[in-house]
């Protein structure tokens, strides 16, 4: 039996959501890096708080307001008259009402276009928290998933004089979905990173690959029609057709002097340029080396938030971030625990600081369901192909804290692979959990990974501090180790004696046993001690919590700097 006539979609059906997930916007149609003119759809948007998903459910992107005979719906939408959000943006710090805010919004805008000779038009989205469906002119273009790597729709048949605009952006937390609902940090949603319009040639350079490698520039392309395409470094006298690999002897690209190269390639009439740093990052036996010296991988975690903007960073925040992290003497940052915007990488290549980029393989994980690998490892691509010519990230992580199962091995075992045969001219590593019953360092993901990375909270979540330094004694691994996390609570300007918790005084004794430790350790690598400065979180509910992780060696605005971080500048200035 069929449908009776009084079913009204919009109200009755519940698997609404299905038709539009059959329209996925993955790394296939990314066009990324190049330095290609682009138009900024930034600015104000209008926009809605969508709690039931009517937008979606009765497809007002299709803006029917007349029935066939010209009668007049009436509307529970009037796009142009809805209040006006900036973009980019975290809607969490547009109004105090929205700060804890989980659903969709419905964001829209009407933009010109005129034709200037180009072949093809994309929108490219920086990244859209958590889920976004993009619609264009009344058209479904696709969704996407991952709040944190950009993603491109086609745009070029679809453009007329006036454009209308509408992106319904979620950012439910859902247990199916990378991450997953439980995490430590805070839930922002919006369109939070630029959305651009990109005019290119009809044959053109979607995303290219330029690295060094025992004293060969390896270069190639994606082109969209296949052909050749040509690559060009002036200054190392470099002009030959790719794929190819090619002889050269560069000024190696390092911390202390972070070297970039002008590199251009042409295919048709597409020109692609970008600043590259040539440099060769290894591993051999304990040893991580860089340009074949070995090097000790002196850093710190961060989050990609600020008090005032959220996750939606400037430029000037970044560069603080890294001053910041500098001034502590760290030449290495894990950026946690997703992909932070292009543009730190950029900056990192510029100022000379080592990245640890990931994806947030967050904790519980449905790893036993496809879709759920599929959306990981379309994210990792993401950030591979966005980030891969940068010479200052140097390990892709490709997950977080993750109990060490059959399930779980699998799925992160597909993620390193991948990671591999899209890049191998860097480092595979994931933050592993150590066994707490037996003391000791071991991961059968280990396998798969070129550095093993441990978060180890002793002195803090373990207060028994002494099971540490047997977990040293009783671990033999024969690739190196970098402490990815370790740390304590501070509230910042809190004095007390060592034992007090939550004050500065019982963080810096954790930090001096952990210095004591980890510097005696000779497959230790590198450390990276959680957390630059504070972070909001909304599973932080302690009185001198307020909602933040408070592991921070820096306050939340970054004003005040705690015993910790003095502690930290004095051991990477001793170690070198």
């Amino acid at each position: 039996m069929g449908e009776v006539g009084n079913f009204q979609e919009n109200i009755h059906k519940a698997d609404y959501l299905s038709p539009y997930a059959e329209k996925r916007i993955t790394s296939e149609t990314l066009v990324t890096g190049g330095n290609r003119p682009s138009e900024l759809l930034d600015g104000e948007w209008n926009y809605a708080i969508d709690q039931y998903d009517t937008c979606l459910r009765a497809k007002w992107y299709q803006e029917e307001y007349a029935d066939a005979d010209g009668r007049p719906f009436p509307l529970d939408f009037s796009f142009d008259r809805w209040p006006s959000i900036r973009v980019p943006m975290c809607w969490n710090m547009a109004d105090p009402r929205f700060f804890l805010y989980e659903g969709s919004v419905v964001y829209t805008r009407v933009f010109r276009y005129a034709p200037r000779g180009e072949g093809r038009v994309f929108l490219r989205f920086g990244a859209a928290a958590q889920t976004a469906y993009v619609f264009l002119n009344k058209r479904y273009l696709g969704v996407h998933y991952g709040g944190s790597t950009p993603f491109c729709v086609e745009a070029t048949d679809l453009l007329t004089e006036y454009n209308r605009l509408v992106v319904v952006v979620n950012n439910t937390r859902r247990p199916d979905l990378i991450p997953a609902d439980n995490t430590d940090w805070f839930n922002y949603g919006g369109l939070y990173r630029s959305v651009e319009l990109l005019r290119l040639p009809a044959e053109h350079v979607r995303s290219a690959k330029v690295y060094y490698k025992e004293g060969k520039i390896n270069a190639a392309a994606d082109l969209t029609d296949g052909g050749t395409a040509r690559i060009e470094i002036p200054e190392l006298g470099i002009d030959a057709a790719i794929p190819a690999a090619i002889p050269a002897a560069p000024e190696l690209w390092s911390p202390e002097r972070p070297r970039l190269y002008d590199v251009k390639i042409t295919y048709g009439g597409d020109i692609w340029t970008e600043r590259i740093g040539f440099r060769d990052i290894a591993v051999n036996g304990h040893k991580i080396l860089l340009n074949g010296e070995e090097i000790f991988l002196s850093g710190v975690c961060a989050h990609e938030e600020s008090v005032v903007n959220g996750k939606a960073v400037t430029e000037d925040e970044i560069r603080e971030n890294f001053r910041l992290a500098k001034e502590m003497n760290c030449r290495f940052m894990r950026l946690a625990h997703y992909p932070h915007t292009e543009l730190a990488a950029r900056i990192a290549d510029e100022v000379g600081l080592l990245l640890w980029e990931e994806i947030p393989v967050y904790w519980a994980i449905d790893f036993a369901a496809p879709k759920t690998l599929a959306d990981a490892k379309n994210q990792l691509t993401e950030l591979i192909v966005r980030d891969f010519n940068r010479a200052s990230v140097i390990i892709w992580s490709v997950g977080n804290e993750n109990a060490d199962t059959d399930e779980r091995l699998a799925f992160m075992t597909a993620l390193a692979r991948l990671a591999r045969s899209l890049d191998p001219s860097r480092l595979r590593s994931a933050a592993c959990l150590v066994d707490h019953h037996k003391l000791i360092i071991t991961d059968r993901l280990a396998n798969e990974l070129d550095i093993i990375g441990i978060n180890e909270y002793y002195g803090w979540y373990e207060p028994d501090f002494s099971k540490l330094p047997k977990i040293f004694e009783n671990s033999r691994p024969a690739k190196p180790v970098v402490i990815s996390e370790f740390g304590a609570d501070a509230r910042s300007g809190s004095r007390g004696t060592v034992d007090d918790l939550y004050t500065e005084d019982h963080q810096a004794e954790v930090y001096r046993k952990q210095i004591e430790t980890l510097r005696a350790i000779p497959y230790v690598r590198g450390i990276a001690p959680w957390i630059l400065f504070e972070f909001r979180c909304p599973r932080r509910l302690h009185y001198t919590q307020n909602g933040y992780n408070l592991k921070g060696l820096l306050s939340a605005d970054k004003t005040r700097k705690k015993p910790s971080y003095y502690l930290m500048r004095k051991f990477y200035e001793e170690i070198g």
